[in-house]
């Protein structure tokens, strides 16, 4: 996950009305409604082959996805281990409630080495634990597992007892602990249903607790420190081929040392894999790049073996020793990187080796025996600093590929679409005949309706492409629409792209650091994203081979860039100043230099803008996207000149063209990405996409002239006189899209079509003299462009029929925004 690309925030919209009409040729209501296209199929061709690859997910602890997520322990703060190092709010008894006297200590007394904190509990004292989000879930008959490790030298008696707001959840239980520290459990079987529940214990005389616990017996598969079942089950029924773990930001970001008291019991560290296995209790602790705590409860083993449950290839990433997400710096320490480097051969050997070896062995004595079949493994995620990551790369590659030959070394090509990054570092992988590179991207809707050609031209002698993160900028259904109009441009290319898996996997509704997300959750229920069920339809008839076709597309017709200007900052203080719009006649649309007021402007967005010393000053450097805008929207081929000055801050200046609204607009972000790049990024409903990108920063305190030309869809740049770059936005965002493929097993075509508009598309498909049965299995996707599916009502769901009246050449009508799978038996 790119931490670099969150200036865009979509909010859950409101819900509408599910529509899931299909059928054969159906009267239209009103024939301006509906748009004639043709799609002819040659099942003589072949087209490329579709691995079994394809389609995974992409797991990483963001949105309190695993603590509080997918891991199913209903304790938050178990082992008192919060730390302000993990979000300045949090102190070591976060989530607890004390009665008496409780301290958490940190003293040779604790449990072990790497479990630091425990808690001293006096006589007659409790402690109450809150859970996630309104509390914790204990559903009427089901039983609960309680554990904590505790010591008493004098002995004590625990009270273990479920509750919420109207009393008792179930029959207290009570605990002798005596002596050292030592492991005792209880079980609990829940009186009635509860998602306020709170977990308390207390003590009759002095007492020392830790990793206090709490799990649900009905686990993913039953399986003890194990999964949260709805979340497990909602993943396994996408049939998803690969799970990439742990990250994401998790994986290159923070400091490459152990947890050990050599490195200071360093909290902000990579995510480093021997952290995160062996008994729960003495695995380490970390600051969640997110902004939280993660316990490693849900650690490499539980990946590993969840991959196996779910029938999905595990698809580990390791650190380069070069952050990402912001931070941008390489680690230099050689000895430093070989350790890392033989922690990845040793995590190679833990996944692959025999039970003789070191690292079988841990495996083994983990209960897994068997080994894990590990072929793929990233090295570096979004790596920024092109030059230092491939070094860097090249050699975690090489001594890889000397000692496990088998094992597929996947690089990465940075944190975005396109750009000097990108550019670099697939010249580097494409030079040194790298495997597969994991390309990352997060755009509009539009762009995926843009870009379904993105992988035509890419070069079938090179690198294979792992398409580890994306998505549109939204949970709509005219988010699902463009990302599934774009994955008929994936399957299409499957010689080229080789896995796919959406971005981020999950997201607890109250605790949100990023959207959108693929499943929603709280602590009691959970539900499917409309771009969930795209992926689901996606990954459940994928076919084993494209079969060549064509369809014809929607007439562009496309005007000149219209709109406004706008000035906007993110999170910094800068001055405008001397702003002039022209016209391409030279006549002036615009002048203000701001002697007096700034009354031409309207303030859209947040921060405070006032006229200081003849500009136009936002002070501001907290504020984000601080947009204020002037001028016609209709404007267009006109010359825009700025004058900007930045006084304090983290990044740039926003220079705004083409501005409809304050979701559809132009700009150039000039120092952006926490100063590190500039880029000129489009917005539609809301959504961003980028057009052109170039490394360099913006000084503080210097005058920088700005001038923006803009000729019909033609738009060129110019930073204090010289030309600093220049596009044409006149791509189609095609609404149409098709590919078709067959089931090797069933002989099936699948025939899958997006219909991205609010038109119906009558199609007349032409199969190619294909013998087929005439009535076929129709799966459709429809709704409202804006419809949301949320907990209580989920008006983007899959509905299923069959259709009657398939030929070699029959005509079928796709409905408005909808995505349509025919699966069409050959005889």
């Amino acid at each position: 996950m790119s931490r670099t690309r969150t200036r865009w925030r979509l909010g859950l919209g409101a819900t509408a009305f599910l529509v899931a009409t299909t059928g054969l040729v159906p009267a239209p209501a009103h024939a301006e409604d509906v748009t004639d296209y043709a799609i002819t199929v040659d099942p003589t061709a072949q087209g490329a082959k579709i691995d079994d690859t394809m389609y995974g997910v992409f797991f990483e602890d963001i949105n309190r996805a695993a603590d509080g997520g997918l891991y199913a322990e209903l304790v938050q703060n178990r082992s008192f281990e919060y730390s302000t190092a993990d979000n300045g709010s949090y102190t070591p008894l976060t989530s607890w409630a004390v009665s008496g006297t409780a301290q958490v200590q940190n003293d040779t007394g604790r449990l072990n080495e790497r479990n630091r904190n425990y808690l001293s509990l006096a006589a007659g004292s409790s402690v109450t634990n809150a859970g996630y989000n309104t509390g914790i879930r204990v559903e009427q008959g089901k039983r609960y597992d309680f554990s904590v490790w505790a010591r008493a030298e004098s002995g004590s008696s625990l009270t273990v007892s479920l509750k919420d707001g109207a009393g008792s959840l179930a029959t207290a239980r009570q605990v002798a602990v005596s002596g050292g520290w030592k492991k005792y459990t209880a079980t609990f079987t829940a009186s009635r249903t509860s998602s306020h529940g709170r977990l308390a214990v207390a003590s009759s005389g002095a007492a020392a607790l830790d990793m206090v616990s709490l799990f649900p017996r009905d686990t993913y598969k039953g399986q003890s420190n194990g999964l949260r079942k709805d979340l497990a089950e909602k993943i396994e029924a996408l049939n998803p081929s690969f799970v990439r773990f742990p990250g994401g930001c998790l994986v290159n970001t923070g400091s490459m040392q152990d947890y050990s008291e050599s490195s200071g019991w360093q909290r902000k560290r990579s995510y480093q894999w021997k952290d995160t296995i062996g008994p729960v209790e003495e695995r380490a602790t970390n600051a969640n790049f997110w902004g939280y705590n993660q316990s490693y409860g849900l650690g490499y083993y539980e990946y590993f073996r969840f991959s196996e449950d779910i029938g999905a290839m595990p698809l580990p990433v390791v650190p380069a020793l070069v952050t990402g997400c912001g931070q941008n710096r390489a680690t230099d320490d050689e000895a430093l990187l070989q350790r890392h480097i033989q922690d990845t051969l040793d995590l190679i050997e833990f996944a692959n080796g025999p039970v003789t070896s070191t690292w079988g062995k841990k495996r083994a004595e983990m209960g897994h025996p068997r080994p894990f079949g590990l072929t793929h493994l990233g090295v570096g995620n979004e790596e920024n600093l092109p030059n230092e990551f491939f070094a860097r790369f090249q050699k975690f590659r090489t001594a890889i590929e000397a000692k496990y030959p088998d094992i597929t070394v996947v690089s990465n090509s940075g944190p975005d679409d396109t750009g000097s990054t990108f550019d670099s570092l697939w010249k580097m992988n494409r030079e040194a005949n790298v495997d597969m590179v994991d390309e990352h991207y997060y755009n509009s809707p539009q762009w995926f309706l843009q870009n379904n050609d993105r992988y035509d031209s890419y070069d079938r002698n090179g690198p294979k492409v792992f398409l580890g993160e994306y998505a549109s900028q939204g949970n709509a259904m005219k988010n699902a629409l463009s990302e599934a109009a774009f994955m008929t441009g994936l399957e299409r290319n499957a010689d080229i792209v080789k896995l796919a898996s959406y971005a981020p996997l999950l997201a607890n509704e109250d605790y949100v650091q990023w959207r959108p997300d693929l499943i929603w959750f709280n602590n009691h229920a959970s539900w499917n994203s409309a771009n969930y069920e795209v992926q689901k339809l996606f990954m459940t008839n994928v076919g084993d081979r494209v079969v060549p076709s064509t369809a014809t597309g929607t007439p562009n017709v496309s005007g000149p860039i219209t709109g406004a200007v706008g000035l906007s900052t993110w999170a910094t203080s800068a001055a405008y100043d001397d702003v002039k719009v022209t016209a391409a006649d030279g006549t002036s649309l615009l002048s203000d230099d701001f002697s007096g007021d700034a009354s031409k402007w309207t303030h859209n967005g947040t921060g405070s803008w006032t006229i200081q010393d003849g500009a136009y000053v936002q002070t501001d450097e907290a504020a984000e996207n601080t947009l204020v805008t002037a001028g016609d929207p209709a404007w267009h081929d006109y010359d825009l000149h700025v004058k900007a000055t930045k006084k304090s801050g983290k990044e740039g200046f926003l220079v705004a063209f083409g501005v409809k609204d304050t979701g559809n607009y132009y700009w150039w972000n000039l120092g952006g990405w926490n100063n590190t790049q500039s880029a000129v990024e489009q917005a539609s409903d809301g959504g961003k996409s980028t057009l052109i990108s170039k490394a360099g920063s913006i000084e503080t305190g210097r005058a920088y002239d700005i001038d923006i030309k803009v000729r019909g869809r033609q738009v060129t740049l110019y930073l204090d006189g010289q030309e600093w770059g220049s596009f044409t936005d006149d791509k189609p965002a095609e609404p149409f899209r098709q590919v078709v493929t067959k089931d090797a097993a069933t002989g099936d075509l699948i025939v899958k079509v997006v219909n991205a508009q609010a038109a119906e598309a009558r199609t007349a498909i032409d199969l190619g003299g294909a013998k087929v049965a005439s009535r076929a299995r129709v799966t459709t996707l429809a709704g409202d462009p804006d419809s949301v599916n949320t907990e209580t009502n989920t008006p983007v769901t899959p509905v299923t029929s069959t259709v009657s009246g398939v030929s070699a050449k029959f005509e079928y009508t796709f409905p408005a925004n909808s995505v349509t799978f025919l699966r069409i038996r050959q005889r």
